[in-house]
Formats: structure tokens, C-alpha cells, sequence
């Protein structure tokens, strides 16, 4: 008599960004003043407008350059620790929906009329409280998308961040991709509770 197993499907390296990406977004919730450091030693490998990652000839160029950095460290130091986000399924294939799309289109941003972030949401479940999205364009490496979105250099509403820090957010799903411009995307969709459909 033989016996089958049928083994889980293998993650895929998106998947396995989007899990470290939430771990990131949780260690700067639940410790701002010590995700502080990284943000500092990030801060010490710029040049002008430009960030020079260690080991490499690549110039990042930014639209604030080290003062934004600056000014998300002194937030961190104020930020009370808030409790972490937990993982929301339904949540991640909402992200999953975008980084596809635009992975074929090249698009940028939050979608508009089917692929608006409620409209998607509201196709897999239903939310309560609250819901946000925070979109990260480039990075392929977990502490730079976290990093990425709580500096928010150009932004100057510093809506990514506040999405990070909003203590009604308590679950979230993320999904990261190919994009055809940026190389990489990671889509994070947050909300007050997410059941799906």
C-alpha cells in the first residue's frame, strides 16, 4: 500500500518578502525608538540628494535627501510603541490583485474603479473600522520598503507613514512583486479587521 503526502505549495520569494516586510512594519510599531537606528545608519550613507547603499556604485537620487530621514527619526523618538499588525489572508490576495496588474501594465498608484483599493477589497471581504494602502516602488530587500515608507521622502502629508502608526490598523496582508518599471513592488493593505467572503 503506498501513502501520499501532498506537500504545502512551496512560498514563492514575493511571498517571502511581503512576510518579512510585515515583520519590519511590526518590530517599528512595537519599537519606534529602536527601529531609530536603522533609519540612522541609513541616514550615514547619503551624499547630498543622493543614497549610496554600502558596497555598491548605485546613487538613489531623493527629493529631501537626508533632512526627511532626519525628521522620521526624530518621529520615531516620539512614537509610543503601538501593538503589532497580524496577518490578514484575504487582505494579502486584495495586494496580490494589484502588484498582478501592474506588473502587466506598468502602472503606478492606488488603481481607480475596479482596481480602487475598496473596490478590491470589498470583491474578497469585508473590513471594519478602517482601511489603508500603502504602495512601495524599488526595493526588493524588506527593511528598505519599511524604511522607504516611514522616511515617505516627497510626500509631505507623510500618509505612508501615517498608515504604519495608525493604531486602529490591526491586521494587515501584503503581496510584492515584479514591476516592469521599479523591478520590485510590495502593495500593503491595512485595516481595523478583515473576514473574507
Amino acid at each position: 500500500m503506498a501513502l501520499l503526502f501532498a506537500l504545502p505549495p512551496k512560498a514563492s520569494a514575493g511571498d517571502d518578502l511581503a512576510r518579512a516586510v510585515l515583520t519590519e512594519l511590526n518590530a517599528a510599531r512595537a519599537n519606534p525608538k529602536a527601529y531609530a537606528e536603522h533609519l540612522r545608519v541609513y541616514r550615514s550613507q547619503f551624499s547630498g540628494k543622493y543614497h549610496i547603499p554600502p558596497g555598491t556604485k548605485i546613487r538613489y537620487i531623493t527629493k529631501e535627501g537626508p533632512k526627511a530621514v532626519d525628521e522620521a527619526v526624530c518621529f520615531l523618538e516620539r512614537q509610543r510603541p503601538l501593538s503589532t499588525l497580524g496577518w490578514a489572508e484575504g487582505l494579502a490576495h486584495v495586494a496580490a490583485e494589484l502588484v498582478r496588474d501592474q506588473a502587466k501594465t506598468g502602472a503606478i498608484g492606488h488603481g481607480s474603479g475596479r482596481m480602487e483599493m475598496r473596490a478590491r477589497a470589498e470583491r474578497v471581504g469585508r473590513w471594519q473600522s478602517t482601511i489603508g494602502e500603502n504602495i512601495s516602488y524599488g526595493p526588493d530587500d524588506a527593511r528598505r520598503v519599511a524604511m522607504q515608507l516611514i522616511v515617505d521622502d516627497g510626500m509631505p502629508d507623510r500618509g505612508h507613514r501615517k498608515n504604519i502608526f495608525t493604531p486602529d490598523f490591526r491586521v494587515a496582508g501584503i503581496a510584492c512583486g515584479p514591476h516592469p518599471v521599479f523591478e520590485t513592488s510590495c502593495v500593503i493593505d491595512f485595516a481595523g479587521w478583515f473576514s473574507e467572503r
